[in-house]
């Protein structure tokens, strides 16, 4: 089946937001804190270093945050961008910050366990431990979403050697793309051909960093199109991906900040599913 529905974008999503369609007007919302995170991490028995650089924004009791490449943006950005109008930050930052803010706002507006309390979340309570104990739980959590059947093709946009394990365990077998990563831990071939991944995929789960790198779009659309089952997981914009639930986003696993790999305790993350979605 092929859709005719016009599919929404991010920047229509800012559009509304500066609009006030979602809450406040962010013109009168000021940007508290704007920071940056760098580390690196490499898992026990893998041969991959992660390296992630994140932008935060802090609005009133929510955090938004927004991974991003190398070198697309500096410390500085701390120094001139707190205290602007969130407003400011929505038409104007890098597209990274724009995300953060974005993110920060529609987290303001909806924090994540006012969803859960709802009901409309499921609260998932990662365990203490080590770093590849919680890595493990987190993205078992995230293969739970997934739906499919025994050998069922997964797009894999955004490689973490842990989840290809989840995904197999599931049943499903991936196809990994990354931009920075060229095999997995097990010697798999990763492709940084995207559209060759969502040709072929019977279902997609992609990281929150396509918000940040401006594929979301194209991979939203992609899937809609195809109308296969699209999981998004995020620590980048899990608010922002939130607002596409039902609208090519069929299920969700947010992890708002601050993030897993910064805590060795219990940090929570919620799982968000569409009606008849993955």
């Amino acid at each position: 089946m092929t859709r005719t529905t016009p599919t929404p974008t991010v920047d229509a999503l800012v559009e509304a937001v500066l609009a006030g369609e979602h809450g406040p007007l962010p013109s009168g919302l000021v940007a508290t804190s704007v920071f940056w995170i760098h580390h690196g991490t490499r898992l026990a028995g893998g041969d991959t270093t992660y390296l992630n650089q994140y932008v935060l924004v802090r609005l009133g009791g929510s955090f938004g945050g927004c991974a991003f490449e190398a070198g697309e943006i500096d410390p500085s950005i701390c120094r001139d961008s707190s205290g602007t109008p969130l407003d400011v930050l929505l038409r104007e930052a890098p597209r990274p910050l724009r995300i953060a803010a974005l993110d920060a706002y529609l987290s303001e507006t909806r924090p994540h366990r006012a969803a859960a309390e709802a009901g409309d979340a499921e609260p998932v309570t990662l365990p203490a431990g080590t770093p590849e104990v919680r890595a493990k739980a987190r993205d078992a959590a995230i293969a739970g979403l997934l739906d499919i059947e025994e050998g069922a093709k997964v797009g894999l946009i955004g490689v973490v050697n842990p989840l290809i394990a989840a995904i197999r365990e599931r049943g499903g077998r991936p196809l990994p793309c990354d931009l920075n990563l060229k095999a997995t831990q097990w010697g798999d071939p990763v492709t940084d051909d995207m559209h060759e991944v969502l040709d072929r995929a019977e279902a997609v789960v992609a990281t929150g960093m396509t918000l940040s790198n401006g594929s979301f779009d194209t991979i939203l659309e992609r899937c809609r199109s195809r109308d296969i089952p699209l999981i998004v997981y995020a620590q980048t914009g899990s608010a922002v991906a939130r607002a596409f639930l039902g609208s090519g986003v069929t299920a969700l696993s947010a992890e708002p900040f601050p993030f897993s790999q910064f805590s060795a305790e219990e940090t929570g993350l919620y799982r968000y599913r569409t009606v008849g979605g993955a």
